[in-house]
This record gives C-alpha cells, sequence and structure tokens, in this order.
C-alpha cells in the first residue's frame, strides 16, 4: 500500500457541512486533493483519498494476520487493570515532547470557539422560549452543587484524556480573554502535573484534574448538564472497546441539550494497525503497544452507535483518509482517522 504504482487519485466532492454562524471557519477536512500522481511528492500530506478495492482488501489481509495470534487471555486483564501505570511511565519519560500542540483544532472544531456577546444574547433569547429546557452558559444554571470551578463562565468545554496538554493550551490561549472556562482531566497523575507545571495553565480559565473516565461513579467537579462542549480525542481509543459505551453514555450526561461532543481517534485500517506484529492483538481491531499502552481501531458505524446509543444526534461523522509522504525515503503511508460530532438533543414540550 506505500507504493506510488498503486496509488488510487480520485476527484472528491465536498463534504456537506453544518452552517456555521458568527463567521467561524468551516471544518474542511484540508483541501489538499492531490489530481496528478506526478505531484505527489510535493507534499508532506494529501487528504480525500480514496482507496481502491485492492488497496482495501490488502488491508484487510494485513489486520487479519497481524490479529491471528492473540495474547493470552489470562495476561490480557492487566493491560485494563495496570493502564494508568503505563500511562504514567509514558508522560514520565517523555514529558510534553511526544506530541505536538493540536493548532489544527480550531479549523476542524470551530464549536470550540466561545460566542462572542451577541450570539449569547441570541442563544439565551432562543432557549428562553423553549420551555423546560436547558438554559445556555451565560443564563442560570440551577444545580445541587453550591460552588464549581468555572461556575460564572458562559461557555464551558471539557477535555477528557488531556495528557500533557497538547490541546489544552492552544484553548486556554484562544479562550483566555473571553467568558470560557475549559476543565481537563486524565488518568495519569503525571500527566496532569505536567499541565500545573506549565507556565501557561491558568487556573483563572482552567481546571485539571485526574480522573478515570472508565470510572463512571466517581463525581466531576461540575454539575450535569453544565458543559457547551466535551473534546475526546484520541482517548476512546485507549480504552477496552467493551468499556466504550458507558463512558460516552456517562459523559453525554454531564451536555447542556444543545451541546456538543466533538471526536477524533483511529480508523480501521491506518497505518498504526497495519504496523503491529503478530502476539501485540488483544482483541478484533484492539491492540497493546510495546510500552503497554492500548489502541483501538474505530469504523464509522461503531462510532455512530457509541453516541446515538447515549442519546446523542449526528451532526457529522467522516472518515478522514489521507495519504502521510516522507518525501526524503520517498515513501507513501495511508492514514485513516474518524472525525465526528454529536449534540445533545433539546428537549420539546408535551
Amino acid at each position: 500500500m506505500r507504493g506510488l504504482l498503486k496509488l488510487s487519485v480520485r476527484a472528491v466532492s465536498c463534504v456537506p457541512r453544518r452552517p456555521c454562524s458568527g463567521g467561524r471557519p468551516p471544518a474542511p477536512l484540508g483541501a489538499r486533493v492531490l489530481t496528478n500522481p506526478r505531484d505527489i511528492f510535493q507534499h508532506n500530506m494529501w487528504d480525500h483519498v480514496q482507496w481502491t478495492e485492492e488497496e482495501t482488501e490488502e488491508a484487510r489481509q494485513k489486520a487479519e494476520q497481524n490479529s491471528e495470534e492473540k495474547i493470552p487471555v489470562e495476561e490480557q486483564s492487566k493491560y485494563d487493570r495496570e493502564a494508568h501505570k503505563y500511562w504514567d511511565r509514558f508522560y514520565g519519560m517523555h514529558q510534553r515532547k511526544f506530541f505536538r500542540n493540536r493548532t489544527w483544532l480550531f479549523t476542524e472544531f470551530p464549536e470550540l470557539l466561545p460566542p462572542d456577546e451577541e450570539q449569547e444574547q441570541d442563544l439565551c433569547s432562543e432557549s428562553g422560549s423553549r420551555e423546560k429546557q436547558q438554559p445556555c452558559g451565560s443564563c442560570t444554571l440551577t444545580s445541587h452543587m453550591d460552588t464549581f470551578p468555572g461556575q460564572h463562565a458562559a461557555f464551558r468545554i471539557l477535555e477528557v484524556g488531556c495528557g500533557a496538554g497538547n490541546s489544552v493550551f492552544p484553548i486556554i490561549n484562544t479562550i483566555r480573554s473571553s467568558k470560557a472556562f475549559l476543565y481537563c482531566c486524565d488518568f495519569s497523575s503525571q500527566a496532569i502535573e505536567l499541565i500545573q507545571e506549565h507556565p501557561d495553565y491558568d487556573p483563572a480559565v482552567c481546571h485539571a484534574f485526574v480522573r478515570d473516565i472508565c470510572d463512571t461513579t466517581s463525581p466531576f467537579p461540575f454539575p450535569p448538564e453544565s458543559l457547551d462542549i466535551i473534546l475526546v480525542v484520541f482517548v476512546l481509543s485507549a480504552i477496552h472497546p467493551a468499556r466504550a459505551q458507558d463512558v460516552v453514555t456517562s459523559l453525554a450526561g454531564f451536555l447542556k441539550q444543545g451541546g456538543i461532543m466533538l471526536f477524533r481517534d483511529y480508523g480501521r485500517y491506518d497505518l498504526a494497525q497495519l504496523r503491529f506484529k503478530k502476539g501485540q492483538c488483544l482483541s478484533e481491531n484492539f491492540y497493546t503497544r510495546q510500552d503497554g499502552t492500548c489502541v483501538y481501531f474505530f469504523t464509522k458505524d461503531e462510532v455512530h452507535h457509541l453516541f446515538s446509543n447515549a442519546g446523542l444526534e449526528e451532526l457529522q461523522n467522516l472518515e478522514d483518509r489521507r495519504l502521510q509522504v516522507n518525501r526524503g525515503k520517498k515513501v507513501v503511508m495511508h492514514r485513516v482517522w474518524m472525525q465526528s460530532k454529536y449534540r445533545k438533543p433539546y428537549l420539546i414540550p408535551d
């Protein structure tokens, strides 16, 4: 699948977008489309790449082969039970150096941008016209919690599985002068320490805390139905697939009506999946890396079922197929990511 001769180049139509208000940019999933195979080494990445049936079958066979030999059942539980240890070790070793800051966040997820004051007033008016509906952020929030971090914010964001802050700090630097507030959590205490020690960390706009999102009984530091946005980026893939539905359902309970969950993660037959060797597979499409951390590779249908079963409605559910190019080594690599947006519906009065 890496060879140039096997490359399939097709024109790709534009993906329909949800209208954006207030001049917010669209989320195009990239606009660099390869139309001439001779140009392939002109850039490091090409967007909207479609695979031939031959390429798809070759990828399926590679995944089938590397999953033939699975880790013994009696050994599998430790990767779930001791996951926090593996991730603590990961962040202890790599600190903030392993991942780059996600500067693409606001292009792909413009919903993260706080609404301006005019938009807030429109949202409040719209919310007030609906009886029995959750008010927007700048309206009064009814809660059994007396006080909580960010309670006076007009726009609240939660990032789960925040790691060392590669999304946190681009968001902080964007919302600092607004009425927005960011919560971020990770079950690695090492990761949260790295965030809290960062010079850009500001408790006035961000609250970082340790939390295992698989533990759906432990409290969050904010009440139910209090969040406008929940960001779930390369997080669910690290969780055992049997736990994913409970996690998504639990998180959905913290969204306001009209709140949105933003998701991006690994897709089925991504290069990362095809590179695994035999003996690293835990279950179908679920693997463990050499450092003990785990990863699952999703399909569009699986993503849709996860979020729709949690009571959310689909705004976007895309398979992001790209060509990553190593121009120095003349190597072409197929990448597959899932990108989705799901909204908590408004209640309709009886």
